[in-house]
């Protein structure tokens, strides 16, 4: 399986993963279980998405009938918005595990550069982002002292690996000029419909892997009603015709974009045969003219924005 080693771990990560995002409690454990099954090794969770539990069962239930051990797995987490505060990290990390019923993350992620008010676990989890009234609520902790909390995750051995999502260059810049363990990876929304080529070029220099979510574009937010109307990637006549020129899936050929260009996929599908397919998306290769006329497609349409939520949210203002 086609990996990416990560810089200062020598880790390899693979390069298709199979994304948790949306994957519903009730399907989750056995999802996951076929997921493994299919040949997935990588697993894209968070707090945020409420089935840390269920996807542990699903894992669980596959090294139980020998499909995988612990240590092919490389399972990815992340943390919410209202645990950025230092003593906060570790304890929710804990219960994190807990609920995956593992002993480390090998990729534990800042979900996104916002420090919302502390919500106890007990009260409500997963938190979301709203308060009980409906309202946002910010906290006022800064970014080193959430990161300084991630590496003494790595130091107790509680994740392999750290990493940061929804950030943009000033922001891992930052994070760069005082980190003892620099950032692994960095996950964003990535697609045709927005490239993020400076912010991939900027990883690159400092050997920080991407990986890319929303790989097919708005498709992921039409069933939440926040597609902002953007005709899907998966029926533009552009992929249509790369699909067809390859014989493989518009799903392929969007995936086959990002992994082409040495960065990594999480997509998700309840559908075996499409799960199969995704993950086969390394079979082919673009042409360099393919490749930039689905780059041409860009508009830099973001389709994950906090600021949609809340103005004080405007992390990629």
């Amino acid at each position: 399986m086609a990996s990416i080693v990560l810089k200062r771990t020598q880790q390899k990560m693979p390069v298709v993963g199979f994304g948790l995002w949306k994957v519903t409690k009730s399907t989750c454990a056995d999802t996951v279980y076929n997921a493994i099954k299919a040949g997935y090794r990588l697993l894209d969770g968070a707090g945020d998405y409420g089935n840390e539990k269920e996807a542990g069962e699903g894992v669980r239930r596959a090294i139980a009938d020998g499909l995988v051990k612990r240590e092919d797995l490389f399972i990815t987490s992340k943390l919410w918005n209202t645990f950025h505060a230092h003593d906060h990290v570790k304890q929710i990390t804990k219960m994190q595990l807990g609920l995956w019923g593992i002993d480390y993350f090998d990729l534990f992620l800042v979900h996104f550069p916002i420090a919302l008010k502390y919500v106890d676990p007990s009260h409500r989890y997963p938190p979301e982002w709203f308060g009980d009234d409906g309202k946002v609520y910010t906290q006022n902790t800064p970014m080193h002292e959430t990161w300084g909390a991630m590496e003494e995750l790595v130091d107790e051995k509680l994740a392999k690996n750290i990493g940061l999502s929804n950030c943009q260059g000033s922001l891992i810049l930052d994070v760069l000029r005082y980190a003892k363990y620099e950032p692994q990876v960095l996950q964003v929304e990535l697609h045709p419909y927005l490239t993020q080529e400076a912010l991939v070029k900027l990883c690159k220099t400092f050997s920080i892997a991407v990986t890319a979510y929303s790989s097919f574009g708005p498709q992921s937010y039409v069933e939440l009603g926040v597609d902002k109307g953007t005709p899907s990637l998966l029926k533009h006549n552009v992929t249509s015709a790369v699909a067809k020129n390859h014989g493989k899936t518009e799903a392929q050929v969007l995936l086959r974009w990002a992994t082409q260009r040495g960065i990594a996929v999480i997509p998700k599908s309840n559908d075996l045969g499409r799960l199969s397919a995704n993950l086969d998306c390394n079979s082919f290769d673009l042409s360099e003219t393919e490749l930039a006329a689905l780059s041409a497609l860009n508009i830099n349409l973001r389709l994950n924005d906090p600021a949609d939520i809340d103005g004080r949210l405007a992390i990629f203002a």
